[in-house]
């Protein structure tokens, strides 16, 4: 079956889209835009126009924080228990699972995404991720404090507690669209707030699935409400919303710095999960094998689509040509093709200016200097392929060394004193993530301190606990994603002195 026909196949598949023409959901219903426009939305792989979603704009916004709020604000609303919440999150959860086949389907179609890893991460992951977070609806806890007040007269009761800050936008890329959304949805729900999602305008489908999954689970039809369109439009006028008590943006460094000064202009409280250019760093007593494994999993997954992408590869020397070697040949033994074959290891980028944009990176390099191990070009004929793509002798100031390409390309460089491994990854002004590669827990323990990064892994790259909070160091954002932390991040902190 080709490209073509598999596609076509999968649409014939899924009743969702049998509408094409696909508006926003606010207040429980679908709503057309209120300028009337529809955006395409194109299979990565085959260039297929598969649906249009709505263009939205800022009337459009206002009409779903504005259910939102109403929601918020309701007497059912603020009389649920938190045990009634965690129930519809775990009912949530289970809707996720059941529907994975179609969910999944939608992330491949959508964005390029391997079926297998859509199940795997993006649908199981997901549910896993609402499961877990549903438990913390009912473990917010506030302290109760001895005092040490000093005003004469009545004892003091004195007790902090966490109340949900209120109506929360949830801006989303376009790489982990289904995933980051729940991210972001299930702590919000857990801790009493409402939503509203933006996805992006390329990966719009299974947000707007996912909002009428979230009303079958039982919440009611403001609790997360769906508007689409461009990030310069309806992303924009999301984040400077003065209705909005809350923005949790996952994305580029550059948009996410706009996203943080429009809601500072309004005081809105948020959180940014930014770019990254993640080092890895492999000592010369390593496996080099499972370094090899490793590293490609850490830069080819999802094609390179990744903010904690491995796309910085630092070995020390005497290891050097053996690991390239390695990993040259791993990376041209890569099938590419089809999302849904199951035998496809490499997809296609997201689109066609996503495809440029990395070609673009891959000639810079070539005339910066660097060497071409293996890779550089485009593959295949249609679709938005790219072969991966591993440099070596790259200048340090090089584009493709210092800026997310956010494609299959690596870039692996020597190293002689753990020092300069240490000092180059710190180079840079990102600091999202890391990895450390050595046989010596002593060295991987010595290390871990000094790396600037918010995750740091050892032997391995790119894995994620729903209990580990993610987020990063200097530009690579401000909070974090996941864990505890997402849920306290979606809540105001409130401190009671009482005379008794």
């Amino acid at each position: 079956m080709s490209l073509l026909e598999a596609s076509r196949e999968q649409l014939r598949r899924i009743p969702f889209l049998s509408r094409r023409r696909l508006g926003h959901f606010i207040d429980g219903r679908v709503h057309d835009p209120v300028g009337g426009a529809y955006l395409p939305v194109v299979d990565p792989a085959t260039e297929l126009l598969i649906a249009e979603a709505a263009d939205g704009s800022a009337a459009d916004v206002d009409a779903a924080v504005a259910s939102a709020r109403a929601t918020f604000e309701s007497r059912s609303w603020k009389s649920l228990r938190p045990a009634d919440r965690e129930a519809m999150l775990y009912r949530l959860s289970e809707l996720v699972a059941a529907n994975g086949d179609e969910l999944s389907a939608l992330e491949t179609l959508q964005g390029g995404k391997l079926r297998e890893v859509a199940r795997r991460i993006d649908v199981g992951g997901g549910a896993e991720l609402v499961r877990y977070m549903a438990g913390w609806a009912t473990k917010l806890e506030g302290q109760t404090l001895d005092n040490s007040i000093s005003i004469p007269g009545p004892q003091w009761l004195t007790y902090t507690r966490r109340e949900p800050v209120g109506v929360s936008a949830a801006i989303v890329p376009w790489n982990f669209p289904l995933a980051i959304a729940l991210w972001k949805i299930a702590p919000a729900l857990a801790a009493g707030c409402t939503v509203v999602l933006k996805p992006s305008e390329q990966t719009p489908l299974t947000a707007l699935r996912l909002a009428e999954l979230v009303m079958e689970a039982g919440f009611p039809g403001g609790a997360v409400n769906v508007v689409t369109g461009t990030g310069a439009t309806a992303g924009a006028a999301l984040a400077a919303h003065p209705g909005i008590a809350k923005v949790s943006f996952t994305g580029s460094t550059a948009t996410g710095k706009r996203v943080g000064h429009a809601a500072v202009d309004n005081m809105t409280r948020f959180t940014l999960e930014l770019g990254g250019k993640s080092p890895a760093i492999v000592l010369e007593d390593a496996d080099l094998d499972q370094v090899a494994q490793g590293i490609c999993t850490g830069i080819f997954f999802h094609q390179g689509q990744v903010c904690t992408a491995s796309s910085r590869l630092l070995v020390q020397r005497p290891v050097y040509g053996r690991l390239l070697d390695k990993l040259a040949r791993a990376a041209r033994s890569m099938r590419i093709g089809s999302g849904f074959d199951p035998q496809t290891e490499l997809g296609p980028l997201v689109s066609r200016r996503h495809f440029d944009r990395v070609m673009d990176y891959i000639d810079e390099a070539r005339a910066e200097g660097a060497t071409v191990v293996t890779g550089g070009r485009r593959a295949l004929e249609g679709g938005w392929f790219v072969e991966p793509t591993i440099f070596a002798d790259a200048p340090a100031r090089a584009a493709v060394v210092r800026e997310e390409v956010f494609g299959p390309v690596l870039v692996a460089t020597p190293f002689d004193e753990v020092d300069e491994a240490v000092e180059r990854a710190n180079d840079t002004p990102y600091g999202l993530a890391a990895s450390v590669w050595t046989r010596s827990l002593s060295a991987a323990h010595r290390i871990v301190p000094r790396l600037q990064a918010g995750t740091v892994w050892v032997n391995a790259h790119n894995v994620l606990d729903n209990a580990l909070p993610l987020g990063g160091y200097k530009q690579s954002g401000t909070g974090r994603d996941l864990g505890r932390a997402a849920v306290e991040g979606f809540t105001e902190l409130k401190s009671v002195c009482m005379a008794v």
